[in-house]
């Protein structure tokens, strides 16, 4: 059976049982250290992706893509509402009033946003629906002052289904008595858990309740879109507000989460790089491999050259043999950071199961869980740039091996 001088014999260089076990253990170290490096760095990106996947999928449900409002409020928000609906990028649309207040409860204070909405068309624009654990949107009716919160809210006023809370807005009213607070009490309806900060501070009220606690006469403050493009917001919502004419204002996420998802982006991007440090150390560890086996194997390369073979055959021998290393940890390194990204969120819940405690609490991190999402392409750049500088490093000691001279080699043998 034919089999390539080069590639038969580095094979066997590689295989081979060598005398010097020093040399055999920094191979095996440098394929351990490539290996695990493609598998972390496999691993953290795809965390990484799935932070960002979450915090779009759930903030930016919950939070508008877009909002259109008037120089003051909204007198006609109905035409307002029919008209942006018509641009052919707007899903959905649906009024809102929003403000800041404290609610208080089983003898805790916490601030929240309020927000007014109707909800047979909040559903439309909000995931909030899908993330209901008790109660649900269509039991918020008008005059009947009922507030649906957050599960974190929940649990740090110890607070239950058809208990009572009070909101306070900072908002002062004259009364016979003297100056108060504006305050009402309202019944909670129902209660959310979207697994990230908005679990803690966001709260939902029928828009006509909240129109009577801001004094409002009626009216929304503004009109929220979401649109089918996420990316598109701006551009959508700056032709949404051109079709309607007049003094219209228009806001959307990148100036009002953008900054979180740059960091996102930005922090993944100096992650990848420094931990592609760690597999470019692993890879030119090869290096000091082959330059080791290069002086072991003197003597066997001036009987190659005696026998014929030329410097390309000799240097093409000791690549083969740096490219079995990096082609096994790449392998191996693809394969464990494969596996480790898709069931990363299994094993840390293990864990903390555990322990009894969680990494990621609610109520300091967006997210309460570790999520991930395996994209294959970071998963081909990364095995790619392995074998690529693992091949690399096998170019410096191959050539020095084609450059020994047989003469010089076996004087002393």
């Amino acid at each position: 059976m034919f089999k390539p001088l080069s590639f038969y014999v580095g094979l066997r260089y590689t295989a081979a049982k060598r005398r010097n076990h020093f040399i055999s253990f920094i191979s095996l170290t440098s394929m351990i250290g490539l290996m695990l490096g493609i598998a972390v760095l496999i691993i953290v990106l795809s965390v990484m992706n799935g932070f960002d996947r979450e915090l779009k999928q759930r903030i930016l449900g919950m939070v508008p893509h877009a909002v259109i409002q008037g120089d003051g409020l909204l007198d006609d928000w109905q035409q307002v509402d029919d008209v942006v609906s018509e641009h052919p990028s707007v899903v959905a649309a649906a009024p809102f009033i929003q403000g800041q207040g404290m609610v208080t409860g089983g003898g805790n204070v916490r601030g929240v946003a309020i927000n007014g909405i109707l909800p047979e068309q909040e559903r439309s624009v909000s995931i909030i629906e899908n993330h209901m654990i008790e109660g649900k949107l269509d039991d918020l009716h008008a005059g009947e002052f009922g507030i649906i919160v957050g599960k974190t809210l929940a649990s740090s006023l110890r607070l239950q289904v058809g208990d009572r809370l009070t909101v306070v807005l900072p908002e002062a009213s004259v009364t016979p008595a003297g100056v108060l607070p504006r305050l009402k009490r309202f019944t909670i309806k129902g209660i959310f858990s979207v697994g990230a900060e908005l679990d803690g501070n966001y709260t939902l009220v029928h828009m006509d309740d909240a129109s009577k606690l801001m004094r409002t006469n009626g009216k929304a403050q503004g009109v929220r879109l979401l649109v089918d493009d996420l990316f598109k917001a701006p551009k959508v919502a700056e032709e949404a507000a051109r079709d309607l004419g007049g003094r219209h204002y228009v806001s959307d996420w990148t100036r009002t989460h953008g900054n979180l998802f740059q960091a996102i982006r930005m922090e993944k991007t100096m992650i990848g790089l420094l931990l592609m440090f760690i597999v470019a150390v692993a890879a030119f560890n090869i290096v000091s491999t082959l330059v080791m086996v290069v002086t072991d194997k003197t003597a066997d390369i001036a009987i190659l050259r005696t026998m014929g073979a030329t410097p390309g055959r000799i240097m093409r021998i000791f690549i083969v043999q740096g490219a079995v290393i990096g082609v096994l940890g790449t392998i191996v390194g693809t394969t464990l950071g494969v596996l480790g990204a898709t069931y990363i969120s299994d094993i840390i819940g293990w864990i903390e199961a555990v322990r009894g405690s969680k990494f990621l609490n609610a109520d300091v991190y967006f997210i309460s869980y570790l999520p991930s999402q395996l994209r294959w392409e970071d998963v081909y750049i990364i095995s790619g740039a392995g074998m690529a500088m693992s091949l690399l490093a096998t170019i410096y000691p191959a050539w020095r091996a084609s450059r020994v001279d047989p003469a010089e080699a076996l004087r002393y043998e």
